[in-house]
């Protein structure tokens, strides 16, 4: 008889853009991996730490202003955990325009992130295996990870509950976007959670079947 599987995922909403937020951990050790950086990120530490747990990655869907605004107070929290993030997407968090910070007459840089995610790349965590996927469209640097051993996807700000992600960016492509959907997501199966960058949570099933944008 296979093992029940020892990971968890706790979604927190925050800021002014109601974004979700991530803490994945095995719900037995102490280490936990973040995944997306919003501010501010005093409810994701203070988790963190109610829980006893010890950040090894934080890991990013996207490079937008609204999912690293909180990168600062996270690594002033957890120093020396790296930040890992597509390389499509790495001069970001540099660069004011490209991170549309500028665009909302607040510019905001980050320090460099240390690692670069691939597709493809298996992330061991807590005696599972988390997927990259890169799901560009609504970013060229946009990825999801994918827990297939709880059937769950971590989608970013490309799909999310009866809509998509917005296109209308300057780096954003939308036939990109739609094959992302289709093409990567759509092939998980029915059953997958998908937790998305803001809103509630759905289901593949559920997506393909009603979505108004992409349906299978």
């Amino acid at each position: 008889m296979p093992e029940t599987p020892h990971i968890l995922v706790e979604s927190l909403t925050v800021g002014a853009f109601a974004n979700n937020c991530y803490i994945v951990h095995s719900g037995e050790g102490s280490e936990c991996l973040l995944i997306d950086a919003s501010a501010p990120a005093s409810a994701m530490i203070g988790r963190v730490r109610e829980l006893g747990l010890r950040p090894t990655r934080i890991l990013l869907t996207h490079a937008h202003i609204d999912h690293i605004l909180g990168l600062a107070a996270l690594r002033g929290a957890f120093p020396g955990v790296p930040v890992a993030l597509h390389a499509a997407e790495h001069a970001w968090l540099d660069d004011p325009v490209l991170n549309l910070s500028a665009a909302m007459g607040e510019p905001f840089t980050a320090d460099a992130a240390e690692e670069t995610l691939g597709d493809g790349q298996v992330i061991e965590f807590g005696g599972e295996r988390i997927r990259v996927m890169h799901t560009p469209g609504h970013s060229p640097g946009g990825v999801t990870f994918v827990i297939d051993c709880i059937d769950t996807a971590i989608v970013g700000d490309t799909l999310f509950a009866n809509s998509i992600g917005r296109f209308d960016f300057p780096t954003s492509d939308g036939p990109t976007l739609m094959a992302s959907i289709r093409e990567r997501l759509y092939t998980l199966p029915d059953r997958t959670r998908v937790l998305p960058g803001h809103g509630p949570e759905t289901t593949i099933a559920r997506e393909k079947r009603s979505n108004p944008y992409v349906r299978a």
